[in-house]
């Protein structure tokens, strides 16, 4: 089953806390990879740093997923394809002890904190309610796409 493509020039992609398979992260990227391989990416891009927390802890190569996106199968079938196809294979309790890390990460030294910094000031200047990369990249997605902070 094909799905539409997210154009990512108009909208973002879904929140970084978005679940699939109990996985953050996969959501999102899959729109990214989806939405690069339709021309309308705009400024996301497919296996970015945040990408390769997820691809990691999978164990997927992100050439290889982006061959099977690139079918134009679904959700469920793309996690389908990474089940069958994952190097790294986690229990459910270890699947949602990443993923509530993942939605719970905070800078975690100096460049970090410093680009974490830069990026809150230029999306919510003087906003002291975001702690984690979860948050900051929402409150980016929701400000960059005419929200206000």
């Amino acid at each position: 089953m094909s799905i539409p493509i997210t154009d990512l020039t108009l909208r973002p992609p879904r929140s970084p806390k978005a679940r699939l398979g109990g996985y953050a992260l996969l959501p999102r990227m899959l729109d990214k990879c989806r939405a690069e391989l339709n021309g309308s990416a705009g400024t996301f891009h497919f296996a970015c740093p945040n990408d390769q927390r997820i691809l990691g802890f999978l164990g997927i190569d992100p050439s290889a997923l982006k061959s099977e996106v690139a079918k134009g199968g679904g959700d469920g079938e793309i996690l389908k394809w990474i089940q069958a196809n994952q190097t790294n294979r986690h229990t459910p309790e270890a699947i949602e002890a990443w993923s509530d890390g993942m939605d719970k990460r905070r800078p975690v030294d100096g460049e970090d904190r410093q680009r974490f910094d830069s990026y809150l000031a230029e999306c919510g200047p003087g906003r002291t309610d975001i702690l984690y990369w979860s948050d900051l990249l929402d409150l980016d997605d929701f400000v960059s796409y005419g929200g206000k902070a």
